[in-house]
């Protein structure tokens, strides 16, 4: 659902080929580094706020994320208090 976005702003997966096959966990996760906060809402529409927080908890589980710790940080706490 979320490749939705990334088709509308083919920007925000600036480094893969073929951004239409992006996986939601994927598509947030650019969404996440790239997007702007209306971004993050249309995604939060799309899916839902509990699936973006179990997206997103699975996202930081990984060794091997494109995450500023500060993002990964607002992102918990924003969780935390809305999900």
């Amino acid at each position: 659902m979320l490749q939705k976005i990334i088709k509308q702003k083919p920007y925000l997966a600036w480094d893969i080929k073929n951004a239409g096959n992006l996986s939601d966990e994927s598509s947030l996760e650019h969404i996440l580094a790239y997007g702007d906060w209306d971004d993050i809402q249309e995604a939060e529409k799309l899916i839902g706020i509990s699936e973006m927080k179990s997206l997103f908890e699975k996202l930081i589980q990984k060794k091997r994320k494109n995450l500023k710790p500060r993002t990964i940080l607002y992102f918990q706490n924003y969780f935390a208090k809305y999900a």
